[in-house]
């Protein structure tokens, strides 16, 4: 699945390029690239010996259902803030030991230097928003998560791991609001992009984050903070207010929908 999900978040790749990619040796590669082929979720080109997604790739969401308003509350609010600053915003949430984009402004940023989409995904122990998210749940789950990533075959710094298990890491992102990552390593241009990320809430619980994503040689990080961090935090607040309220109708909508069973029966 990971080797899939390589190959679909970059449309097309090399065998040598899919093994560095995902961390394991190329003979392991070959053997997991030409399981896809066989099971049609990969094909190699016909002009070059490159990897690419095929139409079959689509049924694996077949199943899948979400049932929350946040992409159609957020749109308003990554638009508005790229419109004001110029740079990509992206909505995330956490899908196993990534930070999955739920829906960005790449596309419309003219700072932007990589056209990534909705399904694009980055490791939840190496991006601004998997910090955010790690930061704001509780102790128990986040030391789940940080086990299980410790545990992988491409398993990030340990030390990276170890100061996200501090309870001070915690207790310093909730204090201050937000995580800020210099020289982001894991994009499709490493060391190139910083991000801030602020948290969105659901019901009490973490739900998401909202990203900003800038240059690191076009400011300070102190400048970058001080210049687009208010934007940020009122947008995702007015993304949290607006899920509960949605999460109120959809209540209220269950629960009109049991009395008018029972006035029935």
């Amino acid at each position: 699945m990971t080797v899939l999900r390589v190959v679909n978040q970059a449309e097309a790749l090399s065998m040598m390029q899919i093994s560095k990619a995902v961390g394991i040796p190329y003979p392991t590669t070959c053997r997991i690239v030409n399981t896809l082929i066989d099971e049609g979720m990969l094909e190699r080109e016909p002009s070059r010996k490159y990897y690419r997604p095929t139409a079959f790739v689509n049924t694996l969401s077949q199943g899948y259902k979400d049932h929350n308003d946040l992409v159609g509350i957020a749109r308003p609010k990554l638009e508005s803030l790229t419109a004001k600053h110029f740079w990509p915003v992206s909505l995330t949430t956490r899908v196993g030991q990534h930070m999955l984009v739920r829906d960005c402004t790449h596309s419309a940023s003219p700072m932007a230097l990589t056209n990534y989409q909705p399904g694009a995904a980055f490791p939840l122990i190496e991006c601004a928003s998997g910090h955010v998210v790690l930061a704001y749940s509780d102790e128990e789950q986040r030391q789940a998560w940080l086990d299980a990533a410790a545990g992988l075959d491409n398993a990030s710094d340990p030390l990276i791991i170890e100061r996200l298990r501090d309870p001070e890491f915690s207790e310093t992102v909730r204090a201050q609001g937000y995580v800020l990552r210099g020289y982001n390593r894991f994009t499709n241009t490493p060391g190139r992009t910083s991000s801030i990320a602020v948290p969105i809430f659901s019901e009490g619980e973490i739900c998401g984050a909202l990203t900003l994503v800038f240059f690191s040689v076009s400011m300070k990080q102190e400048t970058a903070i001080e210049r687009y961090l208010p934007d940020l935090n009122r947008a995702a607040r007015a993304i949290t207010v607006k899920l509960a309220e949605a999460s109120g109708d959809t209540a209220r909508d269950r629960a009109d929908k049991g009395a008018a069973s029972e006035l029935r029966a």
